[in-house]
């Protein structure tokens, strides 16, 4: 048998693409390994200090006739050997008992068993995709598989204990998901942080998740766990992989550094290690945003994660590479259960081709990233999709009279045809004449051209937006679930959507309302293998969510038509209780106040506990390119809002400072339209006030997920909002 030089080079696939030695030792290195090379077309490595180049890959015939991986000894599914009682934990060596019943009745298996299955039929096929100095160049499942043991063994070797955790602070990259795979393969657990986290934000997680490593990227987020490594006491090691510190730092070591370190810990270990594994045992921690005090770690099984990525994404008709290679674009926070779900575990799963945007995709470069990969499946917050829209009608807005019209009159017999025949595959000529002219040009310059799904979720979006794209002939599919979900436990697809829902549950989920009021609406209850395990180190909240029976109570209300769909109607703790003992939901309202005034950003109604409703406004305005903080300059949008008042406001230093009389008398108008539509007179909103700054991140008012910090608006703004009052009571 030759020698094995797989992959010569192995340390770092993006950025710094090494796939170095990867295979060492021969044919020692991966037991029982034999494989005849291929010299095809494959990666080049870019290596800052070296000038190797490696073009050898593994090929299909030799993954499934002359390799045997290192195999773990249970080639069956993994039995659990010893099945818990308690269907929850709080520990991070602790096991549950798995929610196996007639309804879903899928055996248990591990992430290494998926992606060990997944070699068999993707082996050669294009796993990841990363820019490098302008030309796209690709890594296979055979090479991302290795990379991830290689990974596990420099993470082993840094002294990575079992059930703690590898902390992950970086944007999305080959190594982000070189580094989660190989945290599960070694034994630890994946634990994303944000990027725009806090020194002392990253401080609270990596010393609950108890992080032996972390992960990072730049310069800038060593600094950060420089600043608290005295405070972490699990710390063992950093690892950062998009630059090199400018000096030599004691147990800090560079992607290259760290891949050689593998070396002396034997496949054999690692294989133990990997073999010992049970589908019960948490894998995953998905810290929350923390809008209501600090983040919870949630617990996700190894179960959880692929149970998930197969039945979940089924729902939403994400096809097996068998069928269609599915090409998605990663750029939203892997730190997030939705991205990491959608991009990272499914993929693997169905042998998706995953392409990674730049650093600084929501700042403008997303576009030319869709553009250049043309997704056939994309997923985006509703943020996301708002800018896209008011970045259309921008261009529009500075278009000619006849390209404006035209485009104009496309998205309005498509609306019409999409909402009264929104199943027909039939449609009217004009329909298809305005998708010819007009429509099909703007998808693809928007490089959706072979998209065929396009989903949303983590936040709730407006009706305004989801029309919107339904006149580009583009259908948002709404996906609803939490991180204590593991994502999607319901899920709209191309044979199960219906407009404002959330789609139907997963098979093999379970879901019921509680406390229903008089038009059905009532709290979220949730079943099934996507939930979660528990949250770490936190009994009291872990049995406020998870009750004796199992059922999640998500805290959220919605409520389910005659066919299954559910709508969602709002948070109970976000629900306003007036003084008068009125149960006010908000966000229908706030929803109602942003349909009848395009030029409002963000509203968010006040009144718990008060005498009459109130409301804070923001304005529509454009962002900083380089830090995405919102500026004074309206939008398009909101500058033609004024233009048709009677205002020549630009800014809204200009509205706001001098109260542009015909925009406060165009929006006070536009209020007592939404009274006029309100059920009864305690859900009229009294008095209101336009902020001078539109809600952000930085700012706090939005979690990273952009979802509304409701608490933390109302300190931040608590002047305003007494003075509303104050003028009440006199």
């Amino acid at each position: 048998m030759p020698e094995v030089l797989l992959l010569r080079s192995a340390s770092s696939i993006l950025r710094t693409v090494f796939l170095s030695r990867l295979l060492p030792g021969g044919p020692r290195c991966v037991r029982k390994l034999s494989l005849h090379l291929q010299y095809q077309q494959g990666v080049r490595l870019n290596v800052q200090s070296s000038s190797l180049t490696d073009r050898q890959t593994l090929s299909r015939e030799s993954l499934s006739h002359d390799l045997e991986f290192s195999t773990p000894k249970k080639t069956k599914h993994a039995q659990l050997d010893c099945p818990e009682e308690a269907l929850w934990t709080t520990r991070a060596d602790g096991r549950v008992r798995l929610r196996l019943d007639p309804c879903c009745p899928q055996l248990p298996y591990t992430v290494h068993r998926m992606f060990y299955e997944a070699l068999d039929k993707y082996g050669d096929l294009s796993a990841l995709g990363f820019k490098r100095q302008g030309k796209w160049e690709h890594v296979s499942y055979s090479q991302y598989y290795l990379i991830a043991r290689k990974v596990a063994k420099g993470f082993l070797k840094l002294g990575l204990e079992r059930a703690h955790s590898v902390a992950i602070l970086g944007f999305n990259s080959p190594e982000w998901f070189f580094s989660a795979v190989g945290t599960v393969f070694a034994g630890g657990i994946v634990t994303g942080i944000y990027t725009t986290s806090s020194p002392e934000a990253c401080q609270y997680i990596a010393r609950d998740c108890r992080a032996n490593i972390i992960v990072v990227d730049t310069q800038k987020q060593l600094e950060k766990i420089q600043k608290i490594w005295k405070n972490l006491p699990h710390l063992k090691a950093v690892v950062i992989y998009g630059e090199s510190p400018p000096k030599k730092i004691t147990n800090v070591y560079t992607m290259e550094e760290f891949m050689e370190l593998g070396r002396e810990i034997s496949e054999e270990t690692l294989d133990t290690i990997i073999d010992a594994q049970q589908p019960n045992q948490c894998c995953v921690l998905v810290y929350t945003s923390g809008t209501t005090g600090n983040p919870k770690g949630v617990m996700l099984s190894q179960d959880n994660i692929t149970w998930t990525a197969r039945f979940g994404s089924q729902a939403g008709d994400i096809q097996p590479a068998e069928v269609q290679q599915e090409v998605v674009v990663s750029y939203l926070p892997l730190s997030h259960i939705a991205a990491q779900i959608y991009d990272l575990w499914t993929g693997i799963q169905w042998g998706a081709q995953v392409c990674f945007a730049e650093p600084d995709a929501l700042k403008g470069s997303l576009v030319n990233t869709l553009r250049e990969v043309e997704p056939t499946s994309h997923m985006g917050v509703p943020r996301v999709w708002e800018k896209i829209m008011e970045k259309i009608q921008e261009v529009a807005a500075q278009s000619g009279f006849i390209r404006r019209k035209m485009l104009l009159w496309a998205m309005s017999v498509t609306l019409e045809q999409n909402l009264t025949c929104p199943t027909s595959d039939l449609k009217p000529f004009t329909t298809r004449l305005a998708d010819y002219l007009v429509l099909a040009k703007v998808r693809q310059t928007l490089g959706f051209a072979k998209c065929q799904k396009n989903f949303y979720g983590a936040a709730p979006m407006t009706a305004e937006t989801q029309r919107f794209f339904l006149g580009l002939n583009i259908r948002l599919y709404a996906g609803y679930g939490l991180s204590e979900t593991t994502g999607p436990h319901f899920m709209s697809s191309p044979y199960n959507y219906r407009l404002y829902s959330s789609g139907k549950v997963v098979p093999g989920c379970r879901v019921k309302l509680v406390n229903e009021d008089t038009e059905g609406i009532g709290e979220i209850c949730l079943w099934g293998r996507t939930i979660f395990m528990g949250y770490l180190n936190m009994e009291d909240k872990t049995c406020e969510a998870i009750d004796s029976e199992g059922w999640l109570h998500t805290g959220d209300t919605g409520r389910l038509d005659t066919d299954g769909f559910l709508y969602i109607t709002g948070r109970l703790k976000e629900l306003i209780i007036t003084a008068g003992g009125e149960n006010v939901p908000p966000v229908p309202i706030e929803e109602a106040v942003k349909m009848e005034l395009p030029i409002i950003s963000n509203a968010m109604l006040i009144g718990d506990q008060r005498k009459f409703l109130s409301m804070l406004l923001t304005l529509k305005c454009t962002l900083d390119p380089d830090t995405s903080d919102p500026t004074d300059n309206l939008t398009e949008q909101a500058v033609e809002f004024c233009q048709k008042v009677g205002s020549r406001a630009s800014t809204v230093s200009e509205i706001v400072g001098k109260k542009d009389e015909a925009v406060y008398q165009a929006i006070e108008e536009g209020i007592q339209r939404v009274n006029a539509n309100a059920a009864a007179r305690p859900y009229h909103i009294q008095k209101w006030a336009i902020l001078e700054r539109d809600f952000s991140i930085s700012g706090g008012e939005l979690g990273p997920t952009m979802k509304l910090k409701r608490l933390i608006v109302l300190e931040k703004y608590k002047d305003i909002i007494d003075s509303f009052y104050q003028v009440q009571n006199k």
